[in-house]
């Protein structure tokens, strides 16, 4: 920001010193009653909104803090790298050549405030707090619980107390002693949770505050990188909550009182009243999210519409395959093609050339990526799944299932698969568990891919589905006119859907709602009877694969 927003910058250019009345973040700069005027009716500044600077001031110190100009090169904010998640200047982008998806700053701040990202931080800001709440009044309920306990462990103490003899005194002075000890230890310990809870709940409150008056005079790049701000700081937030939640901190804590049976004898052996017990049980208090996140709330780029979509042919490929029933895209522009007939793994070079062939791993069928320079491998007509080392050249670990496996997609540790007449099934990698998605009976072609909290497949009915993970058809495209035989299944970031017609010989894309399509690829492009496909998130890529020995690298913008 400026270095003096209550003077006029246009009257200080001109060594004159006037107060301003109003701020203008496009010019990064405030203006005087005069400038006002002129700067509402200049063709260069007519559309500029202005805020008064009353209003301007009573923003947050840390969005009034973020420059609009590039403090190394004092030149307008034009660009924005997804990669460093930063904005550029135009003298920026020398240091950003290898950096894919620099985005048009103006188009990615574009009505920011009403976006999608931005409802779902002050979604999310609303759910942390009522979190916080509900963890607070589970921790008061077993306050209460606690002090309930306590007294009925009094009432029996004292009711036992009557029917012996006076000797006892000191004993059961001793146990209300320590029942008072046990109470006190444990609710000082919920308390200090409480106390806790609550600052966590006015931070996030004041927060919230904040976000309402930069929603309404902040400028679209500062709302831009406020949210970025938060949103990490949000992540920190939810997993303290979330390890709060699953800590011994919210175990059910329980006291009670077992009373000495020798007491009914009333004998000189008896040397306790009794002992106080605590028990800890595990709380059922679950966070409550409206979806699952995985690192962290990313604000979203300006999502693409399908009929926007442009494919740059980078390379034609030589898989050195026949039968090519799967590819996939790898770290360091690596590629590699599985064949079902010859049961042969090829991993390319960036450049298109082999790298080297992975043979004698039992058969092959599709193949995705893991990470770890690992790759699983279904097998197509078996009941196993194979997990290849890239880096040895070799598998490392055979995973049975309970079914022939075909289409594969991976995320967040679980192999998602299609299973033939068992439908779409996920395998964890961890322990090996096998959760049924759903029961929809699948060819032995079928297809899987996977976006946020959806599953995409296609079927032999010429169909693409779009179901949740509890297999809830949420859509299904069918037109035969547009895609026969649908195989290899792929999603950009914007959820976009590309699938393979081996019939019809295209690539079509289909919108997230599946209720618009497009043509992409088709015979004149080289295509025959196209087989597999994968679309590359980090990258945007496309790999388009026929049968037999090519395929086709693209560029997606």
């Amino acid at each position: 920001m400026a270095t003096n927003w209550g003077i006029c910058g246009i009257c200080e250019n001109l060594q004159i010193t006037k107060p301003s009345v109003v701020w203008c973040s496009e010019c990064d700069e405030g203006l005087c009653e005069e400038c006002k005027k002129h700067h509402a009716v200049s063709k260069a500044s007519k559309n500029h909104e202005t805020v008064s600077i009353a209003k301007y001031k009573n923003l947050p110190t840390e969005v009034l803090q973020i420059s609009q100009t590039c403090k190394l090169h004092n030149e307008k904010y034009e660009l924005f790298c997804a990669k460093h998640d930063c904005p550029c200047c135009k003298k920026c982008v020398k240091s950003h050549n290898d950096c894919k998806g620099l985005t048009d700053i103006n188009e990615l701040i574009k009505n920011v405030k009403t976006s999608n990202a931005f409802n779902e931080i002050e979604q999310t800001l609303q759910e942390v707090v009522e979190n916080i709440k509900r963890l607070s009044t589970n921790r008061n309920e077993n306050l209460k619980s606690i002090e309930n306990k306590k007294r009925e462990i009094e009432a029996a103490i004292k009711q036992t107390r009557i029917n012996v003899n006076h000797h006892l005194d000191k004993l059961q002075d001793d146990l209300i002693k320590e029942l008072m000890t046990v109470e006190q230890r444990e609710k000082s310990k919920i308390e200090k949770l409480l106390t806790s809870l609550k600052k966590k709940e006015k931070e996030i409150a004041e927060v919230q505050e904040n976000f309402a008056s930069f929603k309404q005079h902040a400028s679209e790049l500062q709302t831009f990188l406020t949210m970025k701000n938060i949103e990490k700081d949000i992540v920190g937030e939810e997993k303290i909550i979330q390890s709060i939640a699953t800590s011994d901190l919210t175990n059910q804590v329980n006291i009670s009182c077992q009373i000495n049976k020798s007491l009914q004898q009333i004998t000189d052996s008896v040397q306790k009243f009794g002992e106080i017990n605590v028990c800890s049980d595990p709380c059922d208090f679950s966070i409550h999210k409206r979806k699952d996140r995985q690192a962290q709330i990313m604000v979203a780029l300006p999502t693409r519409n399908i009929d926007n979509l442009t494919l740059t042919l980078q390379k034609s490929i030589n898989t050195y395959l026949s039968s090519v029933a799967g590819c996939s895209l790898l770290p360091g522009n690596r590629m590699v093609c599985s064949s079902d007939n010859v049961n042969t793994l090829t991993v390319l070079k960036s450049d298109g050339t082999k790298r080297f062939e992975i043979k004698n791993i039992g058969r092959t069928f599709d193949v995705v990526f893991i990470g770890d320079d690992s790759i699983a491998v279904t097998s197509g007509e078996s009941n196993q799944i194979n997990i290849i080392d890239l880096k040895k050249k070799s598998k490392t670990k055979s995973i049975k299932v309970d079914s022939y496996n075909g289409g594969v997609a991976y995320k967040d540790g679980y192999l998602i698969y299609c299973a033939r007449e068992k439908g779409i099934q996920m395998i964890s990698l961890n322990d090996e568990t096998i959760t049924n998605v759903n029961n929809t009976n699948l060819s032995g072609l079928a297809y899987v891919t996977t976006f946020g909290d959806k599953l995409f497949y296609t079927n032999s009915n010429d169909s693409v589905t779009c179901c949740d993970y509890h297999g809830h058809i949420l859509w299904t495209f069918c037109d035969k006119s547009v895609v026969r035989s649908p195989r290899g299944v792929s999603v950009d970031n914007d959820g976009n859907v590309y699938v393979v017609g081996y019939t019809t010989t295209n690539v079509v894309v289909i919108s997230p709602d599946g209720q618009h399509y497009r043509q992409l690829l088709s015979s004149e492009d080289g295509l025959s009877f196209p087989w597999a496909l994968h679309y590359d998130t980090s990258t945007n890529e496309l790999l388009v694969a026929n049968p037999s020995n090519e395929a086709f690298l693209y560029d997606v913008k």
